[in-house]
């Protein structure tokens, strides 16, 4: 069963739900209606008054005072979010017609980061036409993580892969396999591996080829969890997967923070909403 399969399954008997503050939007408000009459999620808009829940969840949040949060309620994403952090909504999808800075913002303000969590990071769900299910990250946030940020994208991308597909086999993406290679960014992610415990420095090839990886020495070559090291490389490999491959590529969804949050992007289709709610709902039931 494909991992879209299980979160239609999950969703169907959730009654998870979900909070949609661009409703407004003809592709979200069909998505909306389709999800409701598949009966797949409880579809919330945004309240049409902040609620003292509110309030008092922005003000819990960031200690910030009570004017302040209501002020910053007015704001859709930004009540939205707070639904959420008020247990009024399970769950927030939210960036078709919003920027990722403006999403992480409001979920940043209202929920706050999960423990153990440094930032907030991004990843897509990749499903190629062969079957193959994998976690893609970061494609969407962090432009030049270091090493502690790369880290953090690691460790939240194999929470995901968990969550999603049943177990993470993380691979540390470089132009380098183990020693081979040097160079700033080869030893950051080899400074990662390290702290992890992850497969890394791994040249893609090596992190999906057994084959390959038993040459080079490092790895099983199974990966179904690929962290690259830059956005450029991580935007650029999803994209090629999509034109090349013919790879659908669900998401961004945002990781890191204490309840789910999906990162719709602006070109999403009707399908892509919908799919990327199911995934948002079956996280939604691990957090």
């Amino acid at each position: 069963m494909s991992v879209l399969d299980k979160a239609r399954a999950v969703a169907a008997g959730s009654n998870t739900r979900v909070v949609f503050p661009e409703l407004d939007d003809p592709r979200v408000a069909e998505a909306a209606r389709r999800l409701t009459d598949d009966g797949l999620c409880t579809v919330l808009d945004v309240a049409a008054d902040p609620t003292e829940a509110q309030v008092a969840a922005l003000v819990s949040a960031r200690g910030m005072k009570e004017a302040m949060a209501r002020r910053l309620l007015q704001k859709p994403l930004y009540r939205a979010a707070a639904m959420v952090a008020a247990g009024e909504a399970d769950a927030m999808v939210a960036g078709a017609d919003s920027p990722t800075r403006r999403v992480i913002e409001a979920a940043s303000m209202a929920l706050g980061l999960a423990n153990g969590v440094t930032i907030p990071s991004s990843y897509f769900l990749m499903v190629f036409p062969d079957g193959r299910e994998f976690v893609f990250a970061d494609c969407a946030v962090n432009v030049a993580p270091d090493a502690v940020m790369l880290e953090a994208i690691a460790r939240a991308s194999a929470d995901t892969a968990t969550a999603l597909l049943g177990e993470a086999r993380v691979a540390l993406l470089s132009f380098s396999t183990g020693s081979s290679g040097t160079g700033d960014s080869v030893d950051r992610v080899r400074n990662v591996a390290e702290a992890t415990g992850f497969t890394g420095p791994v040249q893609a090839d090596a992190a999906l080829n057994a084959t390959i990886a038993a040459k080079k020495g490092l790895g099983s070559g199974d990966a179904n969890v690929l962290v690259f090291p830059s956005l450029d490389a991580g935007n650029i490999a999803y994209k090629l997967c999509q034109e090349l491959a013919g790879a659908q590529a669900i998401g961004p969804f945002l990781q890191g923070f204490a309840r789910p949050v999906c990162d719709l992007s602006r070109g999403a289709t009707v399908d892509d909403i919908v799919a990327s709610t199911l995934v948002t709902i079956a996280l939604a039931q691990h957090s």
